[in-house]
């Protein structure tokens, strides 16, 4: 049984095929079209994923989309007309797009994939409740599913179990939380739908000064975590902007523009909209686990990928434990559908033994070959080293033991936002300038956002808290208290200043607040990513490394060895280990 999940058309884009229930391959578009973000029909990424399993169009049983469309159309409709006259800018550009591809989802699937089967259509919070049990070591869970919109619902509560997803509660448009941080993002002078890390990266060089005027006056919150915006601040339901006058006037100020030095203030705007969304993401977790009486939580949608959110319900110990789907937004919608069809609509059982998720560490996308590596190296004249397979983990260890930036390219490609080990940059943490040098000379980015360890499992309790598995870096952890330094000379106001003062002896991945967004790596699951963070931890006696994914600002995760090679030469990342390859541009 072959079942396509399509997710399209608002954000990251994406193709996940399900082989007789199991996850036989994910991937999302801009990965491919190298758009990132791209919201186009993910018709390379579904061809890949055929293409993988050896399969065409013809060999699929069900291809189904992650939402409804008619029924998204129906609420743009309807707030249209609640609003009117008010937001026809808005309302023309929605319909046109509407009613010229958004809801022919049949006519675009035979067109451009030649697929003339049945199709199916799945709400798009059931998706994301799908895509965070479905795929959990859990046999019964709590969910919760939080994002911007769906059709109608922006959260939802309820109980897995078995095969089957039942939904206790539900917040409607346009009370959402996803939302509602994107405004702040906004505000900030960040891109909606892509800076919300940004957001999140800020919040610690900020005091919440802003928390309670936010809760006085914008959020209407209630003890079971449900809440109801002030919508004569927001304009997203009318307009082609998330705020409007009203909002800028209460806190007296415009929204900050984009690429401009970052005042304190918009850091305490970030820090006060981030603690009133870690307080409704706690009084809906505490909520869940009252109603449902679970002790383990799953969850969903693009606000799951909130890890300083996340890392306080572990934390809090609200939940036993936590699973969150590494692909929380649109994209894993697309896996959440398909899986949604084998377990429900199909009535095809589903056993978890615990502990043993099926979600794969995440590395569904494309992998290519040695011999297919150095075919594009000897095509393109690229001079390169071949390194055995029994020392490619030590080779990079040493590199980044010398103080190298090293590109990692190794395996099938990582699904979700989250570079795990296949496409990454690893550095030493130990080195308190190389936060800088990544940011401003790799990636090409602000110097206040942080960066993440990868971590020996066996050593993690040495150095962070809570202690609990994080193989998908969804979760922040705190450094213990006596690993942390506390820099004396801070200059108040100075967010450079202060992003480039160490605060432990790896001060590379410790951000203002001593958190990091942790990955943990253990030798059975992990193979030479574990071998490498190994040998570092052999040379030095840190069990830790940088981990970024291996990109620059404004492009995808790299895909390709082509990706790779252009991204490697277009920055000053010194080596590249690509397969069974070594590029060094010292010549060495």
């Amino acid at each position: 049984m072959n079942i396509l999940g399509i997710s399209c058309f608002y954000h990251d884009s994406a193709a996940c095929l399900v082989r007789d229930g199991k996850i036989a391959g994910a991937a999302q578009e801009e990965r491919f079209s190298r758009r990132k973000h791209d919201a186009d029909f993910p018709l390379c990424a579904a061809e890949w994923c055929l293409r993988a399993a050896g399969l065409n169009a013809a060999d699929l049983d069900y291809l189904v989309f992650y939402e409804k469309p008619f029924l998204k159309f129906e609420r743009i409709l309807e707030n249209h007309l609640l609003n009117a006259p008010r937001g026809v800018r808005q309302f023309t550009r929605f319909a046109s797009s509407w009613l010229k591809q958004k809801i022919w989802i049949s006519d675009l699937a035979e067109r451009l994939l030649d697929y003339h089967g049945k199709i199916l259509f799945s709400p798009h919070h059931e998706s994301h409740a799908a895509s965070s049990f479905f795929p959990s070591p859990f046999n019964e869970a709590a969910f919760l599913t939080i994002d911007g919109v769906g059709e109608w619902e922006t959260a939802s509560l309820g109980i897995g179990s078995g095969s089957s997803l039942r939904t206790l509660k539900a917040m409607d448009f346009p009370h959402s939380l996803g939302l509602f941080y994107s405004a702040f993002t906004y505000y900030a002078g960040f891109k909606v739908n892509s800076g919300e890390y940004k957001l999140m990266g800020l919040a610690p060089y900020g005091e919440p000064r802003y928390k309670k005027l936010i809760l006085d006056n914008l959020v209407d919150l209630k003890a079971d975590g449900s809440f109801r915006l002030n919508m004569n601040y927001f304009g997203y339901t009318y307009g082609l902007k998330m705020i409007n006058t009203g909002f800028e006037s209460l806190f007296g100020a415009p929204p900050r523009k984009p690429e401009t030095p970052i005042k304190r203030f918009y850091a305490d705007i970030a820090s006060s909209a981030q603690q009133v969304a870690e307080e409704v993401i706690l009084r809906m977790a505490r909520y869940a686990r009252q109603a449902t009486g679970q002790v383990n939580l799953c969850l969903g949608g693009g606000v799951a990928l909130n890890c300083a959110a996340n890392g306080r319900i572990l934390k809090e110990g609200i939940f036993e434990r936590l699973w969150i789907q590494p692909a929380s937004g649109d994209a894993g919608g697309a896996l959440g559908a398909a899986l949604s069809v084998w377990h429900r609509y199909l009535n095809n059982g589903r056993i978890a033994d615990g502990r043993h998720d099926c979600q794969k560490l995440s590395l569904l996308g494309p992998s290519y070959s040695d011999p297919e590596i150095e075919n594009f190296l000897k095509i393109n004249k690229i001079n390169y080293k071949r390194i055995p397979p029994c020392d490619i983990a030590k080779t990079a260890a040493d590199l980044v033991a010398e103080g190298k930036v090293v590109a990692w390219f190794q395996g099938a490609l990582e699904f979700g936002p989250r570079a795990l080990g296949a496409r990454s940059i690893i550095a030493d943490p130990r080195d308190r300038n190389m936060k800088s040098r990544l940011n401003l000379k790799v990636k090409r980015r602000e110097n206040f956002r942080p960066f993440a360890p990868v971590v020996l499992r066996e050593y993690l309790a040495d150095w962070f808290e809570p202690e609990a598995d994080s193989p998908y870096m969804t979760m922040n952890f705190l450094l213990k208290e006596e690993k942390r330094m506390h820099p004396q000379n801070l200059i108040p106001g100075d967010l450079l200043k202060e992003a480039e003062e160490p605060l432990s002896a790896v001060p590379a991945v410790t951000h203002l607040d001593y958190s990091s967004r942790v990955q943990t790596v253990n030798k059975e699951d992990n193979g030479i990513y574990y071998e490498m963070v190994k040998s570092f931890y052999d040379k030095t006696g840190c069990p830790m490394v940088i981990n970024t994914s291996f990109n620059i600002r404004g492009e995808p995760l790299v895909c390709s060895p082509a990706d790779a090679v252009k991204c490697f030469f277009s920055t000053d990342i010194d080596c590249l280990l690509i397969g069974g390859f070594l590029l060094d541009k010292s010549g060495a």
